[in-house]
């Protein structure tokens, strides 16, 4: 999942101004969930009504055809790649083929075996498109809808990753942007002694650098703080922290900056003085501001 630049520019606006950025990660899953739903829904009528006079599972026949790329695969059998990847080792396409093939077949079993024993519910979904539609039976409904279920997750873990990965970076380049740090006291990528990547770059003017960690983290996370020590980092920005993550970066002499806290980017122009960085202090509208930094940096 890509993250429009109109995303990723309200996710930093909404971080700037001590707001939930949430929301807009929330809003593209459900775009993008609807979308891949209404296209699943229209390949279930024509696979159904391509198969209509096979007695066996058409389902299988159709979404799970050894021909379809391997990401189709792994989601219409219900998993997902990381559950393959932990459980066999390996996401190959081998790997794939036999272990898709085996889910569906528990999950395929199970389904019609909960069927068989009876329920005082029944399920039939309905599907209507340029007015044909086809009915699914209980069975067929719990696999359609298990399939959007996984694929609704998938994005969800896709998205949350991707929000942190193209923003991350382009929130730094904005605070730097606020408080006009020049171009040669900041770098976008750099190496810490142990060779390990972080976000970014602050340069003071005695050429010192400063290693800085950005993580769009929930409150008390505790496993970004420790990736924050594990890096050596000399700032570090968050969207929120807890106490106690306050408490461990301010006795590891860690810098930090908590946006959601009230005017919480401010406090970045007071690290900026501490580390003898070149800059200029911030006074106006922050939305003004942004429209202009965004011009730039997009």
């Amino acid at each position: 999942m890509t993250l429009t630049d109109n995303v990723v520019k309200n996710i930093i606006r909404r971080l700037m101004k001590s707001q939930d950025y949430r929301v807009e990660v929330v809003a593209l899953i459900n775009a993008e969930f609807l979308q891949y739903a209404i296209e699943f829904f229209k390949r279930v009528i024509e696979a159904k009504l391509k198969n209509q006079k096979v007695t066996t599972d058409w389902y299988r026949a159709e979404f799970l055809n050894p021909n379809l790329p391997s990401d189709e695969l792994i989601i219409n059998s219900g998993l997902n790649k990381k559950t393959i990847s932990n459980m066999y080792n390996s996401a190959r396409r081998e790997i794939v083929l036999e272990a898709t093939q085996e889910h569906y077949a528990q999950l395929y079993d199970a389904i019609n075996s909960l069927v068989e024993q009876g329920s005082d519910i029944d399920i039939t979904l309905t599907i209507k498109f340029n007015q044909v539609s086809v009915e699914l039976n209980i069975s067929e409904s719990l696999i359609v809808i298990n399939t959007l279920a996984v694929k609704r997750a998938e994005l969800r873990g896709g998205a949350w990753s991707t929000a942190g990965k193209q923003v991350e970076k382009l929130l730094m380049l904005t605070l730097c942007n606020l408080y006009r740090v020049p171009q040669a006291n900041y770098e976008l990528t750099g190496l810490t002694d142990a060779q390990r990547e972080v976000d970014f770059y602050l340069i003071g003017n005695n050429t010192k650098r400063y290693h800085c960690e950005v993580k769009l983290m929930g409150k008390g996370n505790p496993e970004s703080a420790d990736a924050t020590i594990a890096r050596a980092t000399d700032v570090f920005v968050a969207d929120k922290l807890s106490e106690l993550n306050k408490q461990q970066l301010t006795k590891l002499k860690i810098r930090w900056v908590e946006l959601r806290s009230t005017q919480g980017y401010r406090k970045f122009g007071s690290i900026l003085q501490q580390l003898d960085v070149p800059h200029t202090e911030f006074a106006g509208d922050v939305d003004s501001r942004l429209d202009k930094i965004f011009d730039e940096i997009f």
